[in-house]
């Protein structure tokens, strides 16, 4: 009987290094999506890369390129490879995707790595729109938030949409971004 405990671990750990399937939106506004895999060796590679964090702001600066790992690898599995930062610099290719497409596909990604127990001073938060104008929703974004226990409410969006596939993700205080702060593209 003593050896359920050890089985249970056991278990319970094989589940945490499986590989992850995900589906990525794509075709602006989410209409189509392509299912990609996710080994466990390259999700452990980047939950080691996020095990170097040593506060919130250092998980953020290592979150952003391994944001940008992950449509790396998701490209080499489906036409998101040829999205580039913006809406226009990738005309009417396959896989082009548009702000909402990154933050329903960005914000899938941080739930992974989430639900991996790789992010130790962040959690995940819905996505979130900023207004042009204040009248209408133009840009969405994922969106984390410090956790309480490590010093903070603080909220921040990653915008995988800013830059072209496989590139970090822009990393900005939501305040800021939602006053328009972002790259030009």
């Amino acid at each position: 009987m003593r050896r359920w405990p050890l089985l249970l671990l056991l278990a319970l750990s094989a589940g945490v290094s499986a590989e992850e399937w995900v589906p990525v939106c794509h075709g602006y506004g989410c209409v189509a999506q392509d299912e990609v895999v996710f080994s466990s060796l390259r999700l452990r590679l980047l939950a080691g890369r996020l095990a170097q964090a040593r506060d919130a702001a250092g998980e953020r600066e290592i979150l952003a390129a391994v944001v940008g790992d992950l449509y790396r690898w998701a490209g080499e599995q489906s036409e998101i490879r040829n999205d580039r930062g913006g809406n226009f610099a990738d005309g009417s290719m396959p896989g082009r995707m548009d702000c909402l497409d990154h933050s329903t596909t960005t914000t899938r990604f941080l739930q992974l790595l989430m639900r991996r127990g790789a992010l130790r001073y962040h959690r995940v938060l819905p996505p979130v729109s900023r207004a042009w104008l204040g009248l209408v929703e133009n840009h969405w974004a994922a969106q984390i938030e410090v956790l309480a226990a490590v010093g903070g409410e603080e909220r921040y969006v990653v915008d995988s949409w800013f830059v072209d596939n496989g590139e970090p993700a822009v990393i900005l205080p939501l305040e800021e971004w939602k006053k328009g702060a972002g790259p030009d593209v």
